[in-house]
């Protein structure tokens, strides 16, 4: 009706409180965030539930068992999480699920019950990119820190995630605003791991376990190679191939397996580290941060460290408990979404490709 007075705009609360879901693999994950202002984030609970066991006879995830995992226990982990923050679901502002990358059928097992719960008590649904999630969880463990001053701005910075499925160097100029730099063209990092330790007779997961072998060993024992050094994306099948041309020739495997973990890793972590650099000082940027399941490996970590301080840049590394897949960093994101304006819909569904940038 023409001059007819339009609705005012809900304003955005004060605090807001967040109930996030993770199933983009194996892993069922619950996590509550809430934020009051430009007060750092607090994580009220943040619950995993791990299906490594069960998927390491198969050597690898199996999705059926994965979604069917999924449906049995995620109802209780959500009561779970509830209980434990001392909320209701109707104390929930806004429900968060993991729209992509990952399983089809783990992602609709999340986002369904996000939808769920939206609609049952009146919240708001919001879907998230799982390596968005990633990206931005080193900022979430060091909320309390002059990185996230003024109130929840994130610094431009030179990301690298490192995780089974995904190898990416991306130039985050805000949170929202990501900029492919270089990603893996075969192999990601955490997939080669994975498949080098098969080679070994190690168990699932095998990232952990060449970890473990290479402590013993010695990194210069093998000459194994670095690929595509003057450019900025990452390729470690050859990597993998050359590990596995080199098995044979050798008389005693257990016995030299913690040299072949220690060359192997040191040649992943040789080209993470370089690349990592090199796109820091191409973006201009004087922070690396490093997220993923993979950066729990500690020579990773203590090598871009090391690097970083030694070229004079600002190293700040997602911690253990919050590298892995989780919903604190999905329920991060979607804060942050949110305080920038983004409002969720019903209408939106998963998307098992979903592209960051």
């Amino acid at each position: 009706m023409p001059g007819a007075e339009q609705p005012a705009p809900k304003e955005e609360p004060e605090t807001l409180t967040i109930l996030a879901i993770e199933t983009s693999c194996d892993e069922s994950a619950v996590a509550i965030l809430r934020q009051t202002a430009t007060a750092p984030a607090e994580i009220l609970c943040s619950l995993v539930s791990s299906q490594i066991e069960l998927h390491r006879s198969y050597g690898g995830v199996v999705p059926e068992v994965a979604s069917r995992n999924h449906s049995l226990i995620l109802r209780s982990l959500v009561e779970q999480a509830l209980d434990e923050a001392g909320l209701q679901s109707n104390n929930i502002d806004a429900f968060v699920a993991t729209r992509g990358p990952g399983l089809s059928s783990s992602l609709l097992v999340g986002h369904t019950m996000a939808k769920a719960l939206a609609a049952a008590s009146g919240g708001n649904f919001l879907s998230v990119n799982h390596m968005e999630g990633h990206l931005l969880s080193p900022f979430l463990s060091n909320s309390r820190t002059s990185w996230k001053s003024p109130g929840l701005m994130i610094p431009a910075h030179l990301a690298l995630i490192v995780s089974g499925g995904h190898t990416m160097l991306i130039h985050a100029r805000q949170a929202g605003d990501y900029h492919m730099i270089g990603r893996t063209v075969d192999d990601a990092a955490g997939e080669a791991f994975d498949k080098v330790a098969r080679m070994l007779g190690l168990p699932y997961p095998g990232g952990p376990e060449i970890e473990k072998q290479a402590r013993k060993g010695n990194p210069e024992a093998f000459q194994f190679p670095r690929s595509m050094p003057g450019e900025l994306n990452f390729s470690f099948s050859g990597l993998k191939t050359a590990v596995r041309y080199t098995l044979p020739k050798i008389d005693d495997l257990t016995a030299r397996a913690p040299d072949i973990c220690a060359s192997f890793q040191k040649a992943v972590t040789d080209v993470l580290v370089s690349k990592s650099l090199r796109a820091a000082h191409e973006c201009g940027c004087n922070i690396i941060t490093l997220s993923g399941g993979v950066s729990c490996n500690k020579a990773i970590r203590s090598a871009l460290n090391d690097k970083c301080m030694a070229e004079g840049l600002h190293f700040l590394a997602c911690p253990p408990g919050l590298s892995t897949d989780n919903a604190a960093m999905i329920a991060f994101a979607a804060l942050l979404k949110i305080r920038n304006g983004a409002t969720g819909s019903m209408s939106e569904d998963i998307d098992p490709n979903f592209s960051l940038c």
